[in-house]
Protein backbone atom coordinates (compact mmCIF):
# COMPACT_ATOMS: atom_id res chain seq x y z
CA UNK A 1 0.00 0.00 0.00
CA UNK A 2 1.24 3.30 -0.95
CA UNK A 3 0.32 6.73 0.50
CA UNK A 4 0.37 9.93 -0.74
CA UNK A 5 2.75 12.52 1.62
CA UNK A 6 0.92 15.78 3.06
CA UNK A 7 2.35 19.24 2.83
CA UNK A 8 0.48 20.06 4.54
CA UNK A 9 1.79 21.72 8.47
CA UNK A 10 -0.69 21.73 10.89
CA UNK A 11 -0.04 22.97 13.81
CA UNK A 12 -1.84 22.30 17.66
CA UNK A 13 -3.25 24.42 19.91
CA UNK A 14 -2.76 24.25 23.87
CA UNK A 15 -5.69 22.22 24.13
CA UNK A 16 -4.32 19.81 21.38
CA UNK A 17 -6.71 21.04 18.54
CA UNK A 18 -5.90 22.14 15.40
CA UNK A 19 -7.08 25.33 14.13
CA UNK A 20 -8.94 24.83 10.79
CA UNK A 21 -7.33 27.38 9.33
CA UNK A 22 -4.51 25.61 9.10
CA UNK A 23 -5.74 22.61 7.19
CA UNK A 24 -5.31 24.45 3.85
CA UNK A 25 -8.40 21.95 2.16
CA UNK A 26 -9.08 25.05 -0.47
CA UNK A 27 -12.78 26.15 -0.58
CA UNK A 28 -14.15 22.58 -0.65
CA UNK A 29 -16.38 23.17 2.84
CA UNK A 30 -18.09 25.58 4.15
CA UNK A 31 -18.92 23.37 7.27
CA UNK A 32 -14.94 23.93 7.87
CA UNK A 33 -15.15 27.10 7.97
CA UNK A 34 -17.96 27.09 10.60
CA UNK A 35 -16.28 24.94 12.93
CA UNK A 36 -13.24 26.95 14.68
CA UNK A 37 -11.25 23.64 15.59
CA UNK A 38 -10.00 20.15 14.30
CA UNK A 39 -8.24 17.10 16.24
CA UNK A 40 -4.81 15.98 15.89
CA UNK A 41 -5.68 12.45 13.30
CA UNK A 42 -8.68 14.01 12.63
CA UNK A 43 -11.31 14.81 12.50
CA UNK A 44 -9.81 18.24 11.11
CA UNK A 45 -13.64 19.15 10.65
CA UNK A 46 -15.58 18.53 13.04
CA UNK A 47 -19.21 19.19 11.63
CA UNK A 48 -19.91 15.35 11.42
CA UNK A 49 -18.34 13.34 14.18
CA UNK A 50 -20.04 15.99 16.75
CA UNK A 51 -19.47 14.17 20.01
CA UNK A 52 -15.61 13.26 19.05
CA UNK A 53 -14.65 15.24 22.54
CA UNK A 54 -16.27 12.35 24.25
CA UNK A 55 -15.01 9.68 22.22
CA UNK A 56 -12.37 6.95 23.58
CA UNK A 57 -10.55 7.64 20.25
CA UNK A 58 -9.65 11.11 21.07
CA UNK A 59 -8.05 9.91 24.14
CA UNK A 60 -6.25 6.54 22.80
CA UNK A 61 -4.24 9.29 20.34
CA UNK A 62 -2.50 10.40 23.33
CA UNK A 63 -2.31 7.20 25.11
CA UNK A 64 -4.99 7.29 27.01
CA UNK A 65 -6.83 4.31 28.43
CA UNK A 66 -10.51 3.96 29.80
CA UNK A 67 -8.43 2.57 32.82
CA UNK A 68 -6.18 0.17 34.08
CA UNK A 69 -8.50 -2.67 31.88
CA UNK A 70 -7.86 -1.32 28.16
CA UNK A 71 -10.57 -3.97 27.39
CA UNK A 72 -14.35 -3.56 27.79
CA UNK A 73 -16.37 -5.90 30.11
CA UNK A 74 -18.50 -7.79 28.02
CA UNK A 75 -20.65 -11.11 28.41
CA UNK A 76 -22.38 -13.44 26.59
CA UNK A 77 -25.15 -15.45 28.28
CA UNK A 78 -23.63 -18.41 25.47
CA UNK A 79 -22.72 -21.00 27.88
CA UNK A 80 -25.82 -20.68 30.14
CA UNK A 81 -28.56 -20.75 27.30
CA UNK A 82 -26.59 -23.95 25.95
CA UNK A 83 -27.63 -25.46 29.62
CA UNK A 84 -31.09 -23.66 29.55
CA UNK A 85 -32.19 -24.18 26.19
CA UNK A 86 -34.11 -27.99 25.71
CA UNK A 87 -32.82 -30.06 23.05
CA UNK A 88 -36.33 -29.71 21.99
CA UNK A 89 -40.18 -28.20 23.23
CA UNK A 90 -42.99 -29.93 24.31
CA UNK A 91 -45.05 -29.39 20.69
CA UNK A 92 -47.47 -27.19 22.19
CA UNK A 93 -44.73 -24.37 22.91
CA UNK A 94 -42.85 -25.45 19.65
CA UNK A 95 -45.59 -23.87 17.54
CA UNK A 96 -45.40 -20.77 19.78
CA UNK A 97 -41.70 -20.42 19.49
CA UNK A 98 -41.52 -21.09 16.07
CA UNK A 99 -44.19 -18.63 14.80
CA UNK A 100 -42.83 -16.05 17.06
CA UNK A 101 -39.70 -15.65 14.20
CA UNK A 102 -37.11 -16.10 17.68
CA UNK A 103 -36.58 -19.86 17.45
CA UNK A 104 -33.31 -19.17 15.65
CA UNK A 105 -32.12 -17.72 18.84
CA UNK A 106 -31.78 -21.14 20.90
CA UNK A 107 -28.84 -21.98 18.90
CA UNK A 108 -26.94 -18.96 17.96
CA UNK A 109 -24.64 -17.67 21.16
CA UNK A 110 -21.05 -18.10 21.03
CA UNK A 111 -20.10 -19.73 24.27
CA UNK A 112 -17.19 -16.65 25.20
CA UNK A 113 -16.76 -13.72 23.54
CA UNK A 114 -13.14 -12.23 22.78
CA UNK A 115 -13.52 -8.97 24.83
CA UNK A 116 -10.33 -7.95 22.81
CA UNK A 117 -11.66 -8.37 19.44
CA UNK A 118 -14.36 -6.94 20.50
CA UNK A 119 -13.01 -3.82 22.13
CA UNK A 120 -11.01 -2.99 19.33
CA UNK A 121 -14.03 -2.79 16.91
CA UNK A 122 -15.83 -0.62 19.53
CA UNK A 123 -13.33 2.19 19.57
CA UNK A 124 -14.00 3.11 16.17
CA UNK A 125 -17.76 3.08 16.12
CA UNK A 126 -19.16 6.65 16.22
CA UNK A 127 -23.04 7.53 17.12
CA UNK A 128 -23.11 10.14 14.72
CA UNK A 129 -22.85 7.82 11.97
CA UNK A 130 -24.19 4.18 12.92
CA UNK A 131 -20.92 2.69 11.69
CA UNK A 132 -17.21 1.58 12.13
CA UNK A 133 -14.68 4.41 10.80
CA UNK A 134 -11.99 1.73 9.54
CA UNK A 135 -8.87 3.11 7.43
CA UNK A 136 -10.42 2.80 3.91
CA UNK A 137 -14.34 4.43 4.68
CA UNK A 138 -17.26 3.67 6.58
CA UNK A 139 -18.61 0.07 7.25
CA UNK A 140 -21.62 -1.25 9.39
CA UNK A 141 -23.70 -3.86 11.10
CA UNK A 142 -26.93 -3.92 8.54
CA UNK A 143 -30.13 -5.11 8.30
CA UNK A 144 -28.94 -7.69 5.87
CA UNK A 145 -26.20 -8.99 7.89
CA UNK A 146 -28.99 -9.69 11.00
CA UNK A 147 -31.04 -11.48 8.48
CA UNK A 148 -28.13 -13.67 7.32
CA UNK A 149 -26.41 -14.44 10.53
CA UNK A 150 -29.50 -14.69 12.96
CA UNK A 151 -32.11 -15.15 10.32
CA UNK A 152 -34.37 -13.27 12.65
CA UNK A 153 -37.26 -11.67 9.85
CA UNK A 154 -36.68 -7.30 9.36
CA UNK A 155 -40.09 -7.04 8.22
CA UNK A 156 -42.90 -5.62 10.64
CA UNK A 157 -43.10 -3.11 13.13
CA UNK A 158 -41.95 -0.79 15.70
CA UNK A 159 -42.44 -1.50 18.85
CA UNK A 160 -43.63 1.69 21.60
CA UNK A 161 -44.24 0.30 24.99
CA UNK A 162 -46.39 1.86 27.74
CA UNK A 163 -44.03 2.47 30.95
CA UNK A 164 -43.45 -0.22 33.65
CA UNK A 165 -43.29 0.83 37.33
CA UNK A 166 -42.43 -1.78 39.84
CA UNK A 167 -46.10 -2.11 40.49
CA UNK A 168 -47.11 -2.59 36.87
CA UNK A 169 -44.38 -5.61 36.94
CA UNK A 170 -45.30 -7.09 39.33
CA UNK A 171 -49.20 -7.51 38.04
CA UNK A 172 -47.78 -8.56 34.47
CA UNK A 173 -45.61 -11.25 36.29
CA UNK A 174 -49.22 -12.34 38.11
CA UNK A 175 -51.09 -12.22 34.80
CA UNK A 176 -48.48 -13.69 32.20
CA UNK A 177 -45.87 -15.79 34.11
CA UNK A 178 -48.32 -17.12 36.37
CA UNK A 179 -46.74 -16.26 39.62
CA UNK A 180 -48.47 -15.26 43.15
CA UNK A 181 -48.65 -11.92 44.12
CA UNK A 182 -46.17 -12.22 47.03
CA UNK A 183 -44.05 -14.06 44.79
CA UNK A 184 -43.73 -11.88 42.19
CA UNK A 185 -43.77 -8.51 44.80
CA UNK A 186 -40.69 -10.46 46.21
CA UNK A 187 -38.99 -10.76 43.07
CA UNK A 188 -39.50 -7.73 41.71
CA UNK A 189 -38.32 -6.04 45.05
CA UNK A 190 -35.29 -8.03 44.81
CA UNK A 191 -34.09 -6.88 40.95
CA UNK A 192 -34.59 -2.96 42.95
CA UNK A 193 -36.53 -2.07 39.77
CA UNK A 194 -39.09 -2.82 36.86
CA UNK A 195 -36.54 -6.07 36.01
CA UNK A 196 -36.80 -10.07 36.13
CA UNK A 197 -34.15 -12.14 36.87
CA UNK A 198 -33.30 -14.38 33.79
CA UNK A 199 -32.55 -17.27 36.12
CA UNK A 200 -35.81 -16.44 37.78
CA UNK A 201 -37.57 -16.51 34.65
CA UNK A 202 -35.89 -19.85 33.68
CA UNK A 203 -37.21 -21.49 36.93
CA UNK A 204 -41.14 -20.29 36.08
CA UNK A 205 -40.47 -21.55 32.60
CA UNK A 206 -39.17 -25.11 34.21
CA UNK A 207 -42.24 -25.17 36.64
CA UNK A 208 -44.83 -24.47 33.79
CA UNK A 209 -43.72 -27.22 31.55
CA UNK A 210 -43.99 -29.84 34.37
CA UNK A 211 -47.27 -28.65 34.91
CA UNK A 212 -48.12 -28.82 31.04
CA UNK A 213 -49.06 -24.90 31.91
CA UNK A 214 -47.81 -23.88 28.28
CA UNK A 215 -48.68 -20.40 27.89
CA UNK A 216 -46.97 -19.52 31.11
CA UNK A 217 -43.93 -21.78 30.16
CA UNK A 218 -43.36 -20.18 26.56
CA UNK A 219 -44.10 -16.45 27.90
CA UNK A 220 -41.26 -17.54 29.99
CA UNK A 221 -38.59 -18.95 27.98
CA UNK A 222 -39.26 -16.22 25.43
CA UNK A 223 -38.56 -13.50 27.79
CA UNK A 224 -35.45 -15.32 29.00
CA UNK A 225 -34.23 -15.83 25.57
CA UNK A 226 -34.21 -12.39 24.31
CA UNK A 227 -32.80 -10.54 27.29
CA UNK A 228 -30.08 -13.19 26.99
CA UNK A 229 -29.29 -12.26 23.13
CA UNK A 230 -30.70 -9.32 21.45
CA UNK A 231 -31.93 -7.64 24.11
CA UNK A 232 -28.76 -8.67 26.92
CA UNK A 233 -28.07 -5.40 28.95
CA UNK A 234 -24.79 -4.27 30.99
CA UNK A 235 -26.52 -5.88 33.83
CA UNK A 236 -25.95 -9.61 32.49
CA UNK A 237 -28.28 -11.40 34.54
CA UNK A 238 -31.43 -9.07 34.38
CA UNK A 239 -34.18 -8.44 31.51
CA UNK A 240 -36.44 -5.09 31.63
CA UNK A 241 -40.03 -6.32 32.89
CA UNK A 242 -41.82 -4.19 30.04
CA UNK A 243 -40.30 -7.04 27.58
CA UNK A 244 -42.92 -9.13 28.73
CA UNK A 245 -45.84 -6.95 26.89
CA UNK A 246 -44.33 -8.29 23.21
CA UNK A 247 -45.32 -11.78 24.58
CA UNK A 248 -49.08 -11.31 25.77
CA UNK A 249 -50.72 -12.17 22.71
CA UNK A 250 -48.11 -14.84 21.81
CA UNK A 251 -50.48 -15.39 18.29
CA UNK A 252 -49.24 -12.05 17.76
CA UNK A 253 -45.95 -11.49 18.22
CA UNK A 254 -44.56 -12.41 14.93
CA UNK A 255 -45.41 -9.01 13.83
CA UNK A 256 -42.33 -7.56 15.23
CA UNK A 257 -39.39 -6.89 13.22
CA UNK A 258 -37.10 -8.54 15.63
CA UNK A 259 -34.00 -7.66 13.03
CA UNK A 260 -34.61 -4.28 13.89
CA UNK A 261 -35.07 -5.00 17.53
CA UNK A 262 -31.78 -6.57 17.58
CA UNK A 263 -29.92 -3.84 15.50
CA UNK A 264 -31.24 -1.00 17.68
CA UNK A 265 -30.12 -2.24 20.93
CA UNK A 266 -27.03 -2.71 19.49
CA UNK A 267 -25.95 0.21 18.16
CA UNK A 268 -27.17 1.98 20.85
CA UNK A 269 -24.67 -0.11 23.56
CA UNK A 270 -21.91 0.34 20.46
CA UNK A 271 -22.68 4.38 20.90
CA UNK A 272 -22.51 3.84 24.87
CA UNK A 273 -18.96 2.03 24.97
CA UNK A 274 -17.50 4.01 22.26
CA UNK A 275 -17.62 6.90 24.96
CA UNK A 276 -14.25 7.38 27.18
CA UNK A 277 -16.47 7.09 30.33
CA UNK A 278 -17.83 3.82 29.29
CA UNK A 279 -16.00 0.43 30.53
CA UNK A 280 -19.21 -2.20 29.78
CA UNK A 281 -20.58 -3.05 26.53
CA UNK A 282 -24.24 -4.32 26.10
CA UNK A 283 -26.55 -5.88 23.34
CA UNK A 284 -25.71 -9.39 21.57
CA UNK A 285 -22.34 -9.33 21.28
CA UNK A 286 -21.96 -12.56 19.51
CA UNK A 287 -24.03 -10.80 16.61
CA UNK A 288 -20.99 -8.15 16.76
CA UNK A 289 -18.19 -11.07 16.69
CA UNK A 290 -19.29 -13.28 13.97
CA UNK A 291 -19.82 -9.81 11.67
CA UNK A 292 -16.22 -9.53 12.23
CA UNK A 293 -15.55 -12.95 11.23
CA UNK A 294 -17.95 -13.05 8.50
CA UNK A 295 -16.13 -9.32 6.97
CA UNK A 296 -12.86 -9.64 8.50
CA UNK A 297 -11.19 -13.40 7.71
CA UNK A 298 -7.56 -12.13 8.45
CA UNK A 299 -8.67 -10.45 11.92
CA UNK A 300 -8.53 -12.30 15.21
CA UNK A 301 -8.59 -15.98 16.08
CA UNK A 302 -11.83 -17.95 15.09
CA UNK A 303 -12.92 -21.47 14.60
CA UNK A 304 -15.46 -22.72 12.08
CA UNK A 305 -17.78 -25.35 12.07
CA UNK A 306 -18.57 -25.71 8.97
CA UNK A 307 -17.89 -24.31 5.26
CA UNK A 308 -20.78 -22.12 3.76
CA UNK A 309 -20.83 -24.27 0.79
CA UNK A 310 -22.06 -27.51 3.27
CA UNK A 311 -24.65 -25.23 4.91
CA UNK A 312 -28.23 -26.26 5.48
CA UNK A 313 -30.03 -23.71 6.18
CA UNK A 314 -28.76 -22.71 9.48
CA UNK A 315 -28.07 -19.18 10.81
CA UNK A 316 -24.51 -18.03 9.57
CA UNK A 317 -23.42 -17.17 13.10
CA UNK A 318 -23.47 -20.78 13.51
CA UNK A 319 -20.99 -21.44 11.16
CA UNK A 320 -18.27 -19.98 13.63
CA UNK A 321 -17.13 -21.37 17.65
CA UNK A 322 -15.29 -19.48 19.88
CA UNK A 323 -11.31 -19.78 19.84
CA UNK A 324 -9.52 -17.61 22.83
CA UNK A 325 -7.31 -15.15 20.49
CA UNK A 326 -3.94 -14.20 22.39
CA UNK A 327 -3.56 -10.02 20.92
CA UNK A 328 -4.60 -7.56 23.42
CA UNK A 329 -6.99 -4.77 22.47
CA UNK A 330 -3.62 -2.45 22.03
CA UNK A 331 -2.10 -5.04 19.90
CA UNK A 332 -5.15 -5.26 17.34
CA UNK A 333 -5.36 -1.27 17.23
CA UNK A 334 -2.04 -0.98 14.51
CA UNK A 335 -3.75 -4.21 13.03
CA UNK A 336 -6.67 -2.61 12.40
CA UNK A 337 -4.90 0.33 11.43
CA UNK A 338 -3.19 -0.85 8.74
CA UNK A 339 -6.17 -2.78 7.07
CA UNK A 340 -6.99 -2.27 3.45
CA UNK A 341 -9.79 -2.69 1.24
CA UNK A 342 -8.59 -6.05 -0.07
CA UNK A 343 -8.76 -7.18 3.46
CA UNK A 344 -12.13 -7.57 3.75
CA UNK A 345 -14.87 -9.79 2.28
CA UNK A 346 -17.66 -7.19 1.56
CA UNK A 347 -20.57 -9.34 0.35
CA UNK A 348 -19.98 -12.97 2.66
CA UNK A 349 -23.30 -13.49 2.17
CA UNK A 350 -24.29 -14.13 -1.45
CA UNK A 351 -23.58 -18.07 -0.84
CA UNK A 352 -25.91 -17.49 1.88
CA UNK A 353 -29.01 -16.04 -0.56
CA UNK A 354 -30.73 -19.91 -1.02
CA UNK A 355 -31.77 -18.94 2.63
CA UNK A 356 -32.01 -15.70 3.29
CA UNK A 357 -32.82 -13.69 -0.30
CA UNK A 358 -31.61 -9.74 -0.17
CA UNK A 359 -34.31 -7.82 0.53
CA UNK A 360 -34.63 -4.21 -0.58
CA UNK A 361 -35.75 -2.97 3.02
CA UNK A 362 -32.12 -3.36 4.07
CA UNK A 363 -31.62 -0.34 1.74
CA UNK A 364 -33.90 1.56 3.95
CA UNK A 365 -31.95 5.36 5.24
CA UNK A 366 -33.78 6.77 8.59
CA UNK A 367 -34.30 6.19 11.85
CA UNK A 368 -34.77 2.78 13.19
CA UNK A 369 -36.66 2.02 16.93
CA UNK A 370 -37.33 0.40 20.07
CA UNK A 371 -39.10 1.37 22.84
CA UNK A 372 -37.90 5.21 23.48
CA UNK A 373 -34.16 4.26 21.71
CA UNK A 374 -34.16 6.12 18.20
CA UNK A 375 -31.03 5.58 15.90
CA UNK A 376 -29.94 6.52 12.40
CA UNK A 377 -29.70 3.85 9.91
CA UNK A 378 -27.84 4.91 7.20
CA UNK A 379 -26.91 2.46 4.50
CA UNK A 380 -25.84 5.63 1.96
CA UNK A 381 -22.36 5.16 4.42
CA UNK A 382 -21.64 1.45 3.79
CA UNK A 383 -22.58 1.05 -0.27
CA UNK A 384 -19.64 -0.93 -0.61
CA UNK A 385 -20.87 -3.52 1.61
CA UNK A 386 -24.04 -3.87 -1.01
CA UNK A 387 -22.40 -4.06 -3.80
CA UNK A 388 -22.36 -0.69 -4.75
CA UNK A 389 -19.70 2.28 -5.66
CA UNK A 390 -19.30 4.48 -2.49
CA UNK A 391 -20.14 8.12 -2.83
CA UNK A 392 -19.30 11.18 -0.35
CA UNK A 393 -22.96 10.58 2.02
CA UNK A 394 -25.42 12.65 3.14
CA UNK A 395 -25.29 14.11 6.67
CA UNK A 396 -26.67 11.43 9.07
CA UNK A 397 -29.93 11.91 10.42
CA UNK A 398 -30.62 13.33 13.90
CA UNK A 399 -32.74 10.73 15.84
CA UNK A 400 -34.19 13.43 17.91
CA UNK A 401 -35.62 15.54 15.42
CA UNK A 402 -37.53 12.16 13.47
CA UNK A 403 -41.36 12.10 14.12
CA UNK A 404 -42.53 9.85 11.60
CA UNK A 405 -40.88 6.79 11.56
CA UNK A 406 -42.85 4.01 11.57
CA UNK A 407 -44.34 6.27 8.42
CA UNK A 408 -41.31 6.31 6.97
CA UNK A 409 -40.45 2.92 7.16
CA UNK A 410 -43.51 1.87 5.74
CA UNK A 411 -42.88 3.60 2.76
CA UNK A 412 -39.08 2.98 2.96
CA UNK A 413 -38.89 2.59 -1.39
CA UNK A 414 -38.70 6.31 -1.17
CA UNK A 415 -35.24 6.65 0.64
CA UNK A 416 -34.04 3.11 -0.96
CA UNK A 417 -34.62 5.16 -4.49
CA UNK A 418 -32.73 8.03 -3.12
CA UNK A 419 -29.65 5.86 -1.80
CA UNK A 420 -28.75 3.64 -4.86
CA UNK A 421 -29.55 6.63 -7.38
CA UNK A 422 -26.76 8.22 -6.60
CA UNK A 423 -24.95 5.12 -7.29
CA UNK A 424 -23.57 2.60 -9.78
CA UNK A 425 -22.98 -1.00 -8.82
CA UNK A 426 -19.70 -1.33 -8.41
CA UNK A 427 -16.73 -2.70 -10.75
CA UNK A 428 -14.58 -3.72 -7.62
CA UNK A 429 -15.65 -4.73 -4.58
CA UNK A 430 -13.92 -1.88 -2.83
CA UNK A 431 -14.90 1.11 -5.54
CA UNK A 432 -15.46 4.64 -4.33
CA UNK A 433 -15.99 7.69 -6.32
CA UNK A 434 -13.22 9.99 -6.70
CA UNK A 435 -12.98 12.34 -3.94
CA UNK A 436 -14.64 10.11 -1.26
CA UNK A 437 -10.81 9.23 0.69
CA UNK A 438 -10.39 13.05 0.82
CA UNK A 439 -13.46 14.02 2.14
CA UNK A 440 -13.54 11.14 4.51
CA UNK A 441 -9.84 11.51 5.85
CA UNK A 442 -11.58 15.33 6.44
CA UNK A 443 -13.83 14.35 8.65
CA UNK A 444 -13.26 10.94 10.06
CA UNK A 445 -10.31 10.10 12.76
CA UNK A 446 -9.51 6.93 10.41
CA UNK A 447 -6.41 5.54 12.83
CA UNK A 448 -6.28 5.05 16.16
CA UNK A 449 -2.39 5.25 16.53
CA UNK A 450 -0.07 7.66 15.49
CA UNK A 451 2.88 6.41 13.41
CA UNK A 452 5.33 8.07 15.93
CA UNK A 453 4.23 9.46 19.10
CA UNK A 454 6.78 12.65 18.51
CA UNK A 455 5.75 12.63 14.85
CA UNK A 456 3.57 15.35 13.23
CA UNK A 457 -0.37 13.83 13.88
CA UNK A 458 -1.30 14.62 10.52
CA UNK A 459 -3.04 11.29 8.88
CA UNK A 460 -2.18 11.31 5.19
CA UNK A 461 -4.62 10.01 2.64
CA UNK A 462 -4.22 6.68 1.53
CA UNK A 463 -3.34 5.57 -2.18
CA UNK A 464 -4.73 1.86 -2.40
CA UNK A 465 -3.93 -0.55 -4.75
CA UNK A 466 -6.46 -2.37 -6.80
CA UNK A 467 -5.73 -5.80 -4.60
CA UNK A 468 -6.12 -8.83 -5.20
CA UNK A 469 -9.83 -10.30 -6.35
CA UNK A 470 -9.94 -13.65 -5.39
CA UNK A 471 -10.68 -14.23 -1.68
CA UNK A 472 -7.87 -16.85 -1.17
CA UNK A 473 -5.16 -14.74 -3.10
CA UNK A 474 -6.35 -12.03 -1.02
CA UNK A 475 -5.27 -13.79 2.14
CA UNK A 476 -2.16 -14.71 1.09
CA UNK A 477 -1.10 -10.81 -0.37
CA UNK A 478 -2.63 -10.30 3.59
CA UNK A 479 -0.19 -12.33 5.14
CA UNK A 480 3.11 -11.53 3.47
CA UNK A 481 2.57 -7.58 3.35
CA UNK A 482 1.60 -7.90 7.54
CA UNK A 483 4.86 -9.48 7.75
CA UNK A 484 6.51 -7.62 5.54
CA UNK A 485 5.62 -4.53 7.85
CA UNK A 486 6.84 -6.54 11.08
CA UNK A 487 10.50 -6.42 10.02
CA UNK A 488 10.14 -3.04 8.58
CA UNK A 489 11.22 -4.68 4.67
CA UNK A 490 11.79 -2.07 2.42
CA UNK A 491 11.33 -3.24 -1.68
CA UNK A 492 14.88 -1.63 -2.77
CA UNK A 493 16.48 -3.90 -0.10
CA UNK A 494 17.66 -7.29 -2.34
CA UNK A 495 16.88 -9.90 0.75
CA UNK A 496 13.45 -9.17 0.47
CA UNK A 497 13.13 -9.12 -3.18
CA UNK A 498 11.34 -12.81 -3.66
CA UNK A 499 8.87 -11.74 -1.01
CA UNK A 500 7.87 -8.48 -2.94
CA UNK A 501 8.07 -10.70 -6.12
CA UNK A 502 5.52 -12.91 -4.35
CA UNK A 503 3.43 -10.01 -2.77
CA UNK A 504 2.81 -8.23 -6.82
CA UNK A 505 1.75 -11.86 -7.90
CA UNK A 506 -0.82 -11.93 -4.74
CA UNK A 507 -2.34 -9.15 -6.02
CA UNK A 508 -2.58 -9.74 -9.35
CA UNK A 509 -5.05 -12.62 -8.98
Amino acid sequence: MSRSASAVVRRRGADDRIPVRTLDWGASSSAAAAEPTGYPGGPYDTSLLVKYEYHVARHIWFGEERGPKKELKVAGHGLKLTSRVPLALPPQMESWVSRSGLASLQRTSLNKIDINLVSAFVERWHLETSSFHMPFGEMSITLDDVACLLHLPIRGIFWSPQDVTEELAVELAVDYLGVSQGQAQSHVRSCRGSYYKLEWLYDIFVHHRAASSWAYATRAYLLMLVGSTIFADKTFTLVEARYLLLFRDLDGCSGYSWGAAALVTLYRYLGDASMYSCKQLGGYPTLLRCWIHEYFPTVGKRGENWNPAGNCGLPRVMRWSYRQGVLKVDDLRPILDELTPTDVIWRPFEDHRAWRVFDEICLYRGCLKWGETVVPYLPDRCLRQFGYRQYVPSPPLDGMMATDIDVDWISYHQSVVAVIGSSTVATTPSEVEDGYLEWYYRVSHPRLVPPHRDAPREVPVPVYDAGASDPDWARVSTLIRRYLRQINAEEEDPQFSDLFEALHISRSH
